[in-house]
């Protein structure tokens, strides 16, 4: 009887130990420790690290975010492929594109695009096409390759799904 009331003394004395520990706020601090220590090896990604890919989000700085169609711009880049590219800045929605031959074509242009609206619409896009020497380009010219541009820009948004 004598050893089995001294194991219930020493049980109740370690409950006692335990419960007078408050173990969960160590535990919290632990965890935080932890946490930061992992930060700082690079293993976990520190919460408030910006990348690049926080442009395209949801962020309410209009100066932090791109403002242009992304089915505009990627169309863009495809329809006029064979120009080698001079600069794209997608803050401004601008794309210039060099001198070259349309495939079938004899004449050489330049293309500049602007992509002013994150809408999916014909007046969120501008084509200025410039020949050789500062030459004109008849606006049916550009307005087709606008065209081309916007029908790719419809069949991406359609291949991507989101309706």
């Amino acid at each position: 009887m004598g050893m089995r009331s001294g194991n219930f003394v020493a049980f109740g004395a370690v409950l006692a130990l335990l419960a007078a520990c408050g173990g969960t706020s160590d535990f919290a601090n632990d965890t935080d420790l932890q946490a930061e220590r992992l930060q700082r090896e690079g293993i976990l990604r520190d919460p408030d690290r910006e990348t690049i890919w926080d442009l395209f989000g949801d962020n309410e700085d209009p100066s932090v975010t791109v403002e242009v169609n992304s089915y505009l711009w990627q169309a863009s880049l495809e329809i006029l492929d064979f120009m080698p590219l001079e600069a794209a800045d997608p803050f401004t929605g601008i794309i210039a594109f060099g001198y070259a031959t349309p495939p079938g074509g004899n004449r050489a242009y330049r293309a500049t695009v602007y992509v002013s609206d994150p809408a999916l619409e014909a007046r969120s896009l501008r084509v200025a096409l410039q020949g050789r020497n500062g030459t004109a380009v008849s606006r049916a010219t550009a307005r087709q390759v606008e065209d081309a541009i916007l029908t790719r820009a419809r069949q991406l948004r359609v291949a991507d799904g989101r309706l």
